[in-house]
């Protein structure tokens, strides 16, 4: 762990990737295009890329949620934001729901599902007990507009598998 790490209060280094804007390119090929001119910053309209850790641009979901207007990749000169094709995914970020949910210590919460643009997060009914949410995963476009909201941040956002991404996950109390 290096020094500033540590002094970030950083751990794990794994966990201190930033999310990469979308259509960015896989990290390596990413921090070797980027020039940091921060063109994709300037000029996205939700205001959700800053600047993270040695100037890149990243994503934070706590200001909102990404449209996938594509107006970062078109300002992207070094192309390190690439769309090949029009419908190529921006990434493939999906919701997961942690244990922190209010749902699941039994306090009724639905910010998430509410602030959810494709109606990805369900919630199941449960005799006894508040309503638990479900996540279609094969729904969910990772946008990020419930992870903002969400009072204890128990939704993160990540990168899945191909199978992981079709399937429904569900908070277990």
């Amino acid at each position: 762990m290096s020094r500033r790490g540590f002094l970030r209060g950083r751990v794990n280094a794994a966990a201190a990737t930033a999310q990469r804007p979308p259509w960015a390119r896989d990290e390596a090929d990413f921090v070797a295009h980027c020039t940091r001119c921060a063109a994709c910053i300037d000029h996205c309209p939700t205001q959700i890329l800053v600047r993270a850790d040695g100037g890149y641009p990243a994503v934070d979901f706590a200001g909102g949620e990404c449209t996938f207007c594509g107006e970062c990749v078109s300002r992207c000169e070094p192309r390190a934001l690439y769309r090949e094709q029009a419908e190529d995914p921006p990434w493939t970020l999906r919701v997961r729901i942690g244990q922190a949910c209010l749902a699941a210590q039994g306090v009724e919460c639905r910010v998430c599902g509410e602030a959810c643009p494709a109606a990805a997060i369900r919630f199941r009914p449960r005799l006894g007990g508040v309503a638990l949410p479900v996540l279609e995963t094969d729904a969910c476009n990772g946008c990020g507009a419930c992870s903002g909201p969400c009072p204890v941040r128990a939704i993160e956002l990540r990168s899945m598998d191909a199978d992981a991404m079709n399937a429904p996950t569900e908070v277990k109390q």
